[in-house]
Protein backbone atom coordinates (compact mmCIF):
# COMPACT_ATOMS: atom_id res chain seq x y z
CA UNK A 1 0.00 0.00 0.00
CA UNK A 2 2.33 2.38 0.78
CA UNK A 3 4.31 1.69 -2.52
CA UNK A 4 1.28 1.98 -4.27
CA UNK A 5 0.24 5.37 -2.93
CA UNK A 6 4.09 6.71 -3.12
CA UNK A 7 3.92 5.61 -7.13
CA UNK A 8 0.59 7.46 -7.66
CA UNK A 9 1.39 10.18 -5.79
CA UNK A 10 4.51 10.98 -7.94
CA UNK A 11 2.77 10.24 -10.81
CA UNK A 12 -0.07 12.90 -10.46
CA UNK A 13 2.80 15.31 -9.38
CA UNK A 14 4.68 15.09 -12.44
CA UNK A 15 0.88 15.67 -13.92
CA UNK A 16 0.51 19.03 -12.10
CA UNK A 17 4.17 19.70 -13.28
CA UNK A 18 3.28 19.10 -16.95
CA UNK A 19 0.22 21.42 -16.33
CA UNK A 20 2.11 23.98 -14.51
CA UNK A 21 4.70 23.87 -18.01
CA UNK A 22 1.46 23.88 -20.37
CA UNK A 23 0.34 27.20 -18.62
CA UNK A 24 3.84 28.66 -19.21
CA UNK A 25 3.60 28.01 -22.93
CA UNK A 26 0.45 29.70 -23.07
CA UNK A 27 1.33 32.55 -21.05
CA UNK A 28 4.32 32.65 -23.58
CA UNK A 29 2.23 32.62 -26.53
CA UNK A 30 -0.73 35.44 -24.97
CA UNK A 31 2.82 37.77 -24.55
CA UNK A 32 3.34 37.33 -28.32
CA UNK A 33 0.40 38.64 -29.57
CA UNK A 34 0.15 41.64 -26.72
CA UNK A 35 0.46 44.51 -29.13
CA UNK A 36 3.79 45.92 -30.07
CA UNK A 37 5.63 48.08 -27.31
CA UNK A 38 6.14 51.23 -28.67
CA UNK A 39 9.70 53.06 -27.91
CA UNK A 40 8.58 55.35 -24.61
CA UNK A 41 7.39 52.11 -23.58
CA UNK A 42 10.41 49.99 -23.80
CA UNK A 43 12.51 52.72 -22.46
CA UNK A 44 10.12 53.19 -19.08
CA UNK A 45 10.39 49.07 -18.52
CA UNK A 46 11.69 48.74 -15.34
CA UNK A 47 11.13 44.71 -15.24
CA UNK A 48 12.12 43.24 -18.19
CA UNK A 49 10.91 39.69 -17.04
CA UNK A 50 7.41 40.89 -16.96
CA UNK A 51 7.06 41.96 -20.67
CA UNK A 52 9.54 38.77 -21.65
CA UNK A 53 8.49 37.53 -25.31
CA UNK A 54 6.16 40.51 -26.04
CA UNK A 55 6.74 42.38 -29.76
CA UNK A 56 8.73 45.96 -29.61
CA UNK A 57 9.25 48.01 -32.16
CA UNK A 58 12.41 50.70 -31.85
CA UNK A 59 14.60 53.24 -34.46
CA UNK A 60 18.19 53.63 -34.30
CA UNK A 61 21.20 52.21 -35.35
CA UNK A 62 23.08 49.27 -35.62
CA UNK A 63 26.25 49.39 -34.57
CA UNK A 64 27.69 47.15 -37.25
CA UNK A 65 31.38 47.19 -35.60
CA UNK A 66 30.85 45.22 -32.34
CA UNK A 67 29.06 43.06 -34.23
CA UNK A 68 29.31 39.32 -32.54
CA UNK A 69 29.16 35.67 -34.16
CA UNK A 70 27.72 32.77 -31.35
CA UNK A 71 29.54 30.15 -32.39
CA UNK A 72 28.13 26.46 -31.84
CA UNK A 73 24.32 27.25 -32.07
CA UNK A 74 21.81 25.54 -34.20
CA UNK A 75 18.49 26.14 -36.52
CA UNK A 76 16.68 23.12 -37.90
CA UNK A 77 20.05 20.93 -36.66
CA UNK A 78 22.77 22.42 -38.74
CA UNK A 79 25.62 24.40 -36.85
CA UNK A 80 26.08 27.90 -36.93
CA UNK A 81 26.05 31.41 -35.56
CA UNK A 82 23.82 33.42 -33.76
CA UNK A 83 24.75 36.97 -34.64
CA UNK A 84 24.32 39.96 -32.13
CA UNK A 85 24.57 42.94 -33.06
CA UNK A 86 24.48 46.49 -30.32
CA UNK A 87 21.66 48.99 -31.45
CA UNK A 88 21.59 52.67 -30.47
CA UNK A 89 18.36 53.59 -29.71
CA UNK A 90 17.49 57.08 -31.35
CA UNK A 91 17.08 60.04 -29.19
CA UNK A 92 18.69 58.12 -25.94
CA UNK A 93 22.31 57.14 -24.67
CA UNK A 94 20.90 53.59 -24.67
CA UNK A 95 21.76 50.86 -26.49
CA UNK A 96 20.16 47.29 -26.42
CA UNK A 97 21.97 43.74 -27.77
CA UNK A 98 19.64 42.20 -30.74
CA UNK A 99 19.98 38.85 -31.95
CA UNK A 100 19.60 39.10 -35.16
CA UNK A 101 19.64 35.73 -36.82
CA UNK A 102 21.66 32.68 -37.60
CA UNK A 103 23.66 31.98 -40.42
CA UNK A 104 25.14 28.54 -41.33
CA UNK A 105 29.13 28.37 -40.50
CA UNK A 106 31.81 27.60 -43.34
CA UNK A 107 32.56 23.80 -42.73
CA UNK A 108 35.88 24.42 -44.43
CA UNK A 109 37.11 27.45 -42.54
CA UNK A 110 35.59 27.64 -39.50
CA UNK A 111 37.34 31.58 -38.94
CA UNK A 112 35.48 32.90 -42.56
CA UNK A 113 32.27 34.41 -41.73
CA UNK A 114 29.38 34.21 -44.36
CA UNK A 115 28.64 38.18 -44.82
CA UNK A 116 25.70 39.59 -43.67
CA UNK A 117 24.02 42.79 -44.67
CA UNK A 118 23.83 45.48 -41.84
CA UNK A 119 21.59 48.62 -43.36
CA UNK A 120 23.47 51.57 -42.49
CA UNK A 121 21.51 55.18 -41.38
CA UNK A 122 18.42 55.16 -38.94
CA UNK A 123 16.47 51.65 -39.50
CA UNK A 124 13.21 50.30 -37.84
CA UNK A 125 13.54 46.96 -36.05
CA UNK A 126 10.78 45.06 -34.64
CA UNK A 127 11.83 42.19 -32.39
CA UNK A 128 10.48 40.52 -29.07
CA UNK A 129 11.75 40.91 -25.26
CA UNK A 130 14.36 37.82 -24.66
CA UNK A 131 16.66 36.73 -22.09
CA UNK A 132 20.40 37.19 -22.63
CA UNK A 133 21.89 34.44 -24.42
CA UNK A 134 22.58 31.06 -22.71
CA UNK A 135 26.01 29.91 -22.15
CA UNK A 136 27.32 26.86 -23.53
CA UNK A 137 30.12 24.58 -21.77
CA UNK A 138 33.20 26.45 -22.80
CA UNK A 139 36.39 24.38 -21.68
CA UNK A 140 38.75 26.66 -20.28
CA UNK A 141 36.88 29.59 -18.91
CA UNK A 142 38.68 31.85 -17.20
CA UNK A 143 37.53 32.58 -13.76
CA UNK A 144 34.93 35.35 -12.82
CA UNK A 145 35.89 38.69 -11.45
CA UNK A 146 34.55 39.88 -8.25
CA UNK A 147 30.96 41.06 -9.38
CA UNK A 148 30.30 37.87 -10.98
CA UNK A 149 31.28 39.07 -14.86
CA UNK A 150 33.72 37.55 -16.50
CA UNK A 151 36.87 39.12 -17.81
CA UNK A 152 37.11 40.27 -21.83
CA UNK A 153 37.84 37.52 -23.84
CA UNK A 154 38.98 40.02 -26.43
CA UNK A 155 38.17 41.59 -29.97
CA UNK A 156 37.11 38.71 -31.67
CA UNK A 157 33.83 38.46 -33.13
CA UNK A 158 33.56 34.29 -32.83
CA UNK A 159 32.38 33.78 -29.50
CA UNK A 160 31.51 31.03 -27.26
CA UNK A 161 29.37 33.02 -25.24
CA UNK A 162 28.70 36.20 -24.48
CA UNK A 163 28.33 38.20 -21.01
CA UNK A 164 26.54 41.72 -21.32
CA UNK A 165 28.39 42.78 -18.57
CA UNK A 166 31.84 42.14 -19.43
CA UNK A 167 30.58 43.79 -23.45
CA UNK A 168 29.61 46.47 -22.09
CA UNK A 169 32.91 46.68 -19.87
CA UNK A 170 34.96 46.00 -23.32
CA UNK A 171 32.81 48.34 -25.69
CA UNK A 172 32.39 51.19 -23.56
CA UNK A 173 28.75 50.99 -24.95
CA UNK A 174 25.76 52.21 -22.72
CA UNK A 175 24.57 48.43 -22.92
CA UNK A 176 21.67 47.37 -21.74
CA UNK A 177 22.75 43.73 -19.34
CA UNK A 178 19.53 42.86 -17.99
CA UNK A 179 18.00 41.36 -21.68
CA UNK A 180 18.31 41.37 -25.44
CA UNK A 181 15.80 41.81 -28.41
CA UNK A 182 14.87 38.98 -30.67
CA UNK A 183 14.55 40.08 -34.07
CA UNK A 184 11.60 38.20 -35.95
CA UNK A 185 9.85 38.68 -39.62
CA UNK A 186 11.26 36.70 -42.84
CA UNK A 187 14.86 35.56 -43.74
CA UNK A 188 16.72 38.51 -44.69
CA UNK A 189 20.13 40.37 -44.73
CA UNK A 190 21.73 36.96 -45.14
CA UNK A 191 19.90 35.71 -41.71
CA UNK A 192 17.42 33.02 -40.76
CA UNK A 193 15.10 33.91 -38.05
CA UNK A 194 13.23 30.64 -37.40
CA UNK A 195 14.18 31.01 -33.26
CA UNK A 196 13.61 27.44 -31.79
CA UNK A 197 10.94 27.39 -29.14
CA UNK A 198 11.55 27.26 -25.43
CA UNK A 199 12.04 23.68 -24.17
CA UNK A 200 9.82 23.07 -21.46
CA UNK A 201 9.81 19.59 -21.18
CA UNK A 202 6.12 18.92 -21.27
CA UNK A 203 6.60 15.85 -22.92
CA UNK A 204 8.92 14.70 -20.55
CA UNK A 205 6.22 15.15 -17.14
CA UNK A 206 3.92 12.89 -19.13
CA UNK A 207 6.40 10.52 -20.03
CA UNK A 208 7.75 10.50 -15.66
CA UNK A 209 3.92 10.36 -14.87
CA UNK A 210 3.02 7.42 -17.37
CA UNK A 211 6.25 5.27 -15.97
CA UNK A 212 4.90 6.05 -12.40
CA UNK A 213 1.34 5.17 -12.92
CA UNK A 214 2.91 1.94 -14.90
CA UNK A 215 4.43 0.99 -11.57
CA UNK A 216 1.84 1.32 -9.35
CA UNK A 217 -0.63 -0.96 -12.06
CA UNK A 218 2.42 -3.42 -11.85
CA UNK A 219 2.23 -3.43 -7.79
CA UNK A 220 -1.39 -3.57 -8.01
CA UNK A 221 -0.86 -6.99 -10.55
CA UNK A 222 1.74 -8.09 -8.33
CA UNK A 223 0.06 -8.30 -5.13
CA UNK A 224 -2.86 -9.54 -6.94
CA UNK A 225 -1.01 -12.50 -8.31
CA UNK A 226 1.09 -13.57 -5.02
CA UNK A 227 -1.36 -12.75 -2.60
CA UNK A 228 -4.63 -13.90 -3.99
CA UNK A 229 -4.51 -15.47 -7.51
CA UNK A 230 -0.81 -17.77 -6.31
CA UNK A 231 -3.06 -19.21 -3.12
CA UNK A 232 -6.06 -19.71 -4.57
CA UNK A 233 -4.13 -22.08 -7.10
CA UNK A 234 -2.22 -23.75 -4.48
CA UNK A 235 -5.94 -24.43 -3.10
CA UNK A 236 -7.16 -25.99 -6.49
CA UNK A 237 -7.44 -29.86 -6.23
Amino acid sequence: MLTLAATVSLGRWQLSRAAQKEALQAEIDAQKQLPALDQDSFLAMEKPALALHRPVQLRGLWLAPQTVYLDNRQMHGVPGFYVLTPFAIEGTEQAVMIQRGWVQRNFNDRSQLVPVDTPGGLVEVTARVATPPAQLLELGKPAAQAGGTQPSVGSSPIRQNLDLASFRAETKLPLRTDLTLQQTGAASEGLQRDWPAPALGVEKHYGYAFQWFGLAALVVLLYAWFQIIAPWRKRMP
